[in-house]
């Protein structure tokens, strides 16, 4: 039997699985511009803030309705490292240090491995909710 999926709710209409990775991807590209040329323009204490972005936002919101499934509390925490990391890049970056090297390709920091972690954990959250009945077995 297949079950329909409630679409994730952001700001102004649904957005999906595939689209909270596109909203984490397109913050993490905003960040990479920052670091090019760091102008102040964002603070650490917001970027360190994992309740500011869309997929905090949804995290801390509508997605509450998956709290009780292992993967979205994986989601969560791997959101939470992604932002501190992404924080002490910023403060960083803003005392003078070339950092942008750990957000290419090539880079190894905490910061890389904390992006793919939320991104295989969003998938991880949709395999489940897609996969199945959402972990609301039961009701």
């Amino acid at each position: 039997m297949l079950v329909a999926v409630p679409p994730i709710i952001l700001f102004r209409g649904p957005m999906n699985f595939d689209e909270a990775i596109v909203a984490h991807s397109t913050w993490k590209r905003k960040l990479r511009e920052y670091l090019a040329k760091p102008d102040q323009s964002l603070k650490v204490s917001e970027v360190g803030a994992n309740n500011k972005c869309k997929l905090g936002q949804w995290i801390a919101g509508e997605g509450r309705e998956y709290a009780s499934l292992p993967e979205f509390t994986k989601l969560n925490s791997e959101h939470t490292r992604f932002h501190k990391a992404a924080a002490d890049l910023v403060r960083r970056a803003d005392n003078g240090e070339s950092v942008l090297h750990e957000v290419g390709i090539d880079g190894t920091g905490e910061f890389l491995k904390t992006t793919t972690h939320v991104i295989a954990a969003i998938a991880a959250l949709k395999q489940k909710v897609q996969g199945g009945d959402g972990g609301k077995s039961g009701k």
